[in-house]
C-alpha cells in the first residue's frame, strides 16, 4: 500500500493538536535540544518523518537502479509567508529566505526558486531537515517552553521514470522502462536534461526511437507536516511578536479547516487560497492525494476545550471521501 501511495499518488501526512501536545515528537521523535540531532539508536521511538523517510528509500532499493530519484525541500510557513530553510547564501550557509506561492495553468501548487536537494539516502535526508530545523522560529509560552511557531512542512519528491503507455502498473513495465533508461542514459534530473538533445543519436532502429519516446517522468510528493499548535492566548500568556504569530497560526489552522470541510461537502469552490499553508499543501490535500491526520491531545484536563477542537477537526478530516482515482 505505501508503494502505491508514494509512487502513484500524492500524499500528505500532519500531526494537529495544540501546543504542547505532542506534535513535533510524534513527527520527528526524540531530539537532542542542541543540535537537533535525532536519537536514532532506539528505532522504537522514531518519528513518522524518518520512518516514513526509510521506507521510501527501502521500496526504492527493490526497484531498478535509475527508475526512480529523490529531492527534498524543507520550508516553514510563519506569519502567512513561506521561508527556504534549505537555501543558501553566498558564503554557503543555510539562512531562511521568504518564496512565494502560485498556482501554475494547470492548476498546480508551485513555489518558484525553492531549494530541491537530491538525496539518495535516508541519513543524507534527515541531515537535511536537520539543518533546516535549526532555522525553525521558536518561541517559549507558558503552555510550552519549546513552542514552534511555524508549520514545517518537508516534502519529498519522487520522480519515476516510466513509459508512456504504461504507468507502471507492474514489475514488467519498470523493468522495460529500466532499459530503456540505459539506452538514453536517462538517470537522474541533470543527466536527463543534458541527453535530451542526444536520445536520438544513441536510438538504433525505428523501434528504439519509438520506445524512448514514450518515456516519461511522473512526479509525486510525499508531504510530511508538523503543524504549528492551536494556542489559547489566555493559557499560554504571549504578547507582542508572540502574539501576533500566535493569530496568524490560528488563521492559518482554521483556513485548513474550511479546507476540509468544503472537500468534504464537495463543494465547487475550495477556499485554498485563504493562507499560504493551504495553497502550499493543495496538491496533497485535493484531487486524489491521500491525506493522513494524525491528531494529538493533551491528556490534561484543563486542556478539554483545546482538546475536543482538536477532536472536530479530526472529524471533518474524516469526513472527506474520494471519486475515482484517476490516473495522471
Amino acid at each position: 500500500m505505501m508503494a502505491l501511495l508514494i509512487f502513484r499518488y500524492n500524499v500528505c501526512i500532519m500531526a494537529y493538536g495544540q501546543t504542547g501536545s505532542g506534535k513535533t515528537y510524534t513527527m520527528l521523535g526524540p531530539q537532542l535540544e542542541e543540535n537537533f540531532a535525532f536519537a536514532m539508536e532506539d528505532e522504537s521511538q522514531l518519528g513518522i518523518i524518518p520512518r516514513a523517510t526509510q521506507e521510501v528509500f527501502r521500496l526504492i532499493s527493490e526497484k531498478p537502479p535509475g527508475s526512480y530519484w529523490v529531492e527534498v525541500s524543507v520550508v516553514e510557513v510563519y506569519n502567512n509567508e513561506i521561508f527556504d530553510l534549505l537555501a543558501k547564501d553566498s558564503c554557503g550557509k543555510a539562512f531562511g529566505v521568504k518564496r512565494d506561492v502560485v498556482t501554475t495553468r494547470e492548476g498546480k501548487s508551485n513555489v518558484p526558486l525553492l531549494t530541491y536537494e537530491t538525496v539518495e539516502t535516508a541519513s543524507e535526508f534527515l541531515h537535511l531537515v536537520i539543518k533546516g530545523l535549526q532555522l525553525r522560529v521558536r518561541h517559549p509560552t507558558l503552555v510550552h517552553a519549546h513552542s514552534s511557531r511555524s508549520h514545517l512542512v518537508v516534502t519529498l519528491t519522487i520522480t519515476t521514470i516510466v513509459s508512456g503507455d504504461n504507468f507502471g502498473t507492474s514489475w514488467e513495465d519498470e523493468q522495460i522502462s529500466q532499459r530503456l533508461n540505459k539506452e538514453v542514459s536517462c538517470t537522474y534530473p541533470q543527466k536527463t536534461r543534458d541527453n535530451k538533445s542526444t536520445s536520438s543519436s544513441r536510438a538504433s532502429s525505428p523501434a528504439q526511437l519509438e520506445a524512448t519516446e514514450k518515456l516519461k517522468q511522473v512526479k509525486t510528493r510525499l508531504q510530511l507536516v508538523d503543524l504549528a499548535g492551536s494556542e489559547c492566548v489566555g493559557m499560554s500568556g504571549v504578547t507582542g511578536a508572540a502574539l501576533r504569530e500566535t493569530s496568524f497560526i490560528n488563521r492559518s489552522l482554521s483556513a485548513l479547516a474550511d479546507v476540509l470541510g468544503a472537500i468534504a461537502e464537495q463543494r465547487s469552490h475550495v477556499p485554498y487560497r485563504n493562507s499560504k499553508l493551504t495553497r502550499l499543501l493543495q496538491d496533497s490535500v485535493g484531487g486524489d492525494a491521500k491525506l493522513l491526520v494524525m491528531l494529538c491531545i493533551s491528556p490534561d484536563q484543563k486542556y478539554l476545550t483545546e482538546s475536543m477542537q482538536s477532536l472536530g477537526f479530526g472529524t471533518r478530516a474524516r469526513q472527506v471521501q474520494r471519486g475515482q482515482i484517476k490516473k495522471k
